[in-house]
């Protein structure tokens, strides 16, 4: 069984933020393998199905972005689930807009929501799939620009890398990390 989680804020106004692409990324995995996201626990909205073949579970945590390993650990324990076989997704500034960067394992950066997950984990040693949202041109606007809304065009940019993650996603599910990794952080060198 493998946990997919999707890292975001639950409120309405944050829904076409940049810092809500692993709930994009997670809404898109669920409508392409019509898996029901309307189930609640663990102070989250999940559903359970089936990709290329596995059991998963899809998560996104209800919590505010900076707690949102609470949900998450309950998830792993209730389920038993191997700390290899929960991913992670997540928006990054300091990956290009429209493309993704994949890790087996590592820290934080400066996303409180992978903060709280690996303090709530107590290791790093997960997968995540980082989406790009590229950085403000003024760095005194980093939080405006995470959470403000987008134009039309911009998001339009981000949906290149959320669909990226869930092509990535398929391909760790299928396969392993290892081979997302190559497949898709070569994409990245390349643009």
């Amino acid at each position: 069984m493998y946990l997919i989680v999707g890292l975001g804020n639950p409120e309405p106004e944050y829904s076409k933020t940049r810092h809500n692409m692993g709930f994009d990324v997670i809404n898109k995995l669920a409508r392409k393998y019509e898996i029901d996201l309307s189930r609640t626990n663990f102070n989250s909205i999940y559903g359970t199905g089936v990709i290329e073949g596995q059991k998963v579970i899809l998560v996104k945590p209800q919590t505010y972005m900076n707690s949102s390993g609470e949900s998450v650990k309950k998830y792993v324990d209730f389920y038993k689930i191997p700390i290899e076989n929960m991913l992670v997704i997540y928006d990054d500034m300091d990956t290009k807009i429209g493309t993704v960067r994949i890790r087996a394992k590592g820290g934080a950066g400066s996303h409180n929501g992978m903060k709280s997950m690996i303090n709530e984990l107590k290791t790093e040693e997960f997968p995540r799939i980082r989406v790009g949202i590229g950085r403000p041109e003024n760095e005194f606007d980093r939080i405006d620009y995470v959470i403000g809304t987008v134009t039309d065009k911009q998001y339009s940019e981000l949906q290149k890398g959320q669909d990226k993650a869930v092509d990535a996603t398929v391909l760790y599910i299928k396969s392993n990390i290892d081979n997302a990794m190559n497949e898709f952080n070569e994409i990245t060198k390349k643009v």
